[in-house]
């Protein structure tokens, strides 16, 4: 019989990602599908960034660019319009629709 006092064991944490997994991508083409430290935007609210253990998120974008950065660099694209939602550090966006 376990002692009262003894507190449970402690379960193992799950390693912190210090990366997100981003896709872009339109009907027609992907723009973008491996992993990134950040993502920049800007829905009606402003700009904003995600990063690795953001909320789950969703929101329309506005007219302008997105960026994504990795470790050895910086991609821009420019959207008209598009989709985005965060979920357990993957970022999907969805172009033009």
């Amino acid at each position: 019989m376990a002692d009262a006092k003894t507190p449970p064991p402690k379960q193992a944490e799950s390693p912190k990602s210090n990366t997100i997994h981003v896709k872009l991508y339109s009907p027609f083409r992907t723009y973008y599908d491996q992993e990134a430290l950040s993502l920049s935007a800007v829905n009606k609210t402003g700009p904003f960034d995600i990063l690795p253990q953001h909320h789950n998120f969703m929101t329309l974008l506005e007219e302008g660019e997105i960026i994504i950065r990795d470790s050895k660099s910086e991609k821009k694209v420019k959207i008209s319009h598009a989709v985005l939602h965060v979920k357990k550090d993957k970022v999907t966006v969805f172009l033009d629709v």
